[in-house]
């Protein structure tokens, strides 16, 4: 048995209920053994009275939810369209280095592996194109980014309709910070408010709503 968070979207602050579900996990790195631990994620939350979940990475077999990945999701910037994952993972900026911009232009996994971000020392904020972002709160960039690219594609917006919760298999919050499933479930629940378009316009509004940070 296993436990992993399920998202679920939410018309006001802070937008997600996050509830941890227990369930059977099936080991191994295949692609059949991911989908059936993601089955039984499901499953379980179903048996405890939820709706319908989506999972968002490329392990699931839902073609909305593997669009929504960060290794596929693109995003515009300067004109030009790269993978949300080399956008986070370029744009990290650290005590003895960065950023390494020149990892928007590699594919996504060859961003996330690459072997800089883990001997720059510690994460101390973000420079997207010379902007910069503070690293806190710890996943307010990768929010940011996330559902700015997501508010911008009108369609799988419309898709995410039919969904009340959302799940990343592998995610571990032991083990990691950042999760697109929550970024999905936030950006549902702004929509659901009726003030997505107004926090994707400017990051102070962003601070305010979704972390109740004033600038």
């Amino acid at each position: 048995m296993a436990k992993r968070p399920i998202f679920i979207a939410k018309d006001k602050y802070p937008f997600y209920t996050e509830k941890t579900i227990e369930f059977e996990y099936f080991a191994g790195f295949s692609e059949s053994q991911k989908k059936k631990s993601i089955n039984s994620l499901h499953n379980s939350y179903k048996e405890q009275g939820g709706g319908n979940v989506l999972e968002i990475s490329t392990k699931g077999d839902n073609k909305l939810g593997i669009n929504l990945s960060a290794f596929n999701l693109l995003t515009c910037i300067n004109g030009s369209q790269y993978k949300l994952e080399c956008v986070f993972q370029g744009s990290k900026v650290f005590e003895h280095g960065g950023p390494y911009t020149d990892l928007y232009d590699v594919q996504p996994w060859e961003a996330k592996k690459d072997s800089r971000l883990r001997e720059s020392g510690k994460v101390i904020g973000f420079n997207l194109f010379g902007k910069d972002f503070k690293s806190e709160p710890k996943d307010f960039f990768y929010n940011w980014i996330y559902i700015n690219a997501l508010a911008k594609n009108k369609e799988y917006l419309e898709e995410l309709d039919m969904y009340e919760a959302f799940t990343d298999i592998e995610f571990n919050p032991k083990k990691s910070i950042n999760c697109q499933a929550r970024s999905v479930a936030i950006a549902v629940g702004l929509k659901k408010t009726g003030i997505l378009d107004k926090c994707i316009s400017d990051e102070k509004v962003f601070l305010s709503e979704v972390y109740r940070v004033n600038c």
